[in-house]
């Protein structure tokens, strides 16, 4: 009896769409845009097919989302004090500790044997790529709806975010000043990775390197090797 790749495809495709609809808490119209808001460039390389394009719609969606609900919690709040709490919301260690704990990394198509991706914030950037699909498939307010009952409200803990230093670095320095030490962030490695240029960028206090990270940009690896530095320094 031959085997039969029809019934196999139907049965993946059958699991997929029941673990999309546990984290989406809906069946989804077009599983198509979900599939490609789920697929990373290491595994689909089409602009068409992976979810960079998706990814820049969801970050621009999840902006508007998060800006229209402090809008309305804090109504007598200015502009500086807004545009400080959506910086903390949107942030991309922010959003990839949300992805990984909705699982969306058991859902997502990428490059499993890619080490650098296991420790990258690609699971965030799939998120702002999820919240593209909805947009897509369910329009703006279904959108807004959805972020707000399944990313702000259980992840999204706004009291607890009023009170932190969105800037890390800046938290290092201030430590560094009032106890006479030098702090600054190096460079240690820049390499290709599938194709891509990844750096890890290290914390370093009076010559000696407190913490190290990886990214795909300085950016976020000096981020996160501030954020590590700091925890490790107790600050």
């Amino acid at each position: 009896m031959p085997f039969n790749l029809g019934f196999l495809e139907n049965k993946e495709t059958k699991e997929f769409k029941k673990q999309l609809r546990n984290i989406l808490g809906y069946n989804p119209n077009n599983i198509v845009l979900y599939k490609t808001a789920l697929s990373h460039r290491s595994v689909r390389e089409g602009s068409d097919e992976n979810n960079e394009r998706m990814e820049f719609l969801g970050d621009a969606v999840l902006s508007s989302v998060i800006a229209h609900y402090l809008f309305r919690k804090y109504p007598y709040k200015g502009e500086g004090f807004l545009t400080e709490m959506r910086s903390k919301m949107v942030n991309r260690q922010k959003l990839n500790e949300i992805s990984l704990k909705m699982g969306l990394k058991k859902i997502t198509f990428y490059n499993k044997f890619d080490n650098a991706l296991k420790i990258s914030q690609i699971f965030g950037n799939t998120l702002e790529a999820l919240i593209g699909a909805v947009f897509l498939d369910k329009g703006y307010i279904k959108t807004k709806q959805w972020v707000e009952e399944y990313i702000i409200l259980p992840h999204l803990f706004i009291e607890d975010l009023e009170s932190v230093d969105i800037n890390v670095k800046n938290k290092l320095y201030g430590w560094a000043n009032k106890n006479g030490k030098n702090v600054e962030f190096v460079t240690l490695e820049e390499k290709l990775e599938n194709g891509r240029r990844l750096f890890t960028v290290a914390s370093v206090v009076d010559g000696q390197i407190i913490a190290q990270a990886k990214g795909f940009n300085k950016k976020d690896a000096g981020h996160l090797a501030a954020q590590l530095a700091v925890e490790k320094l107790g600050l």
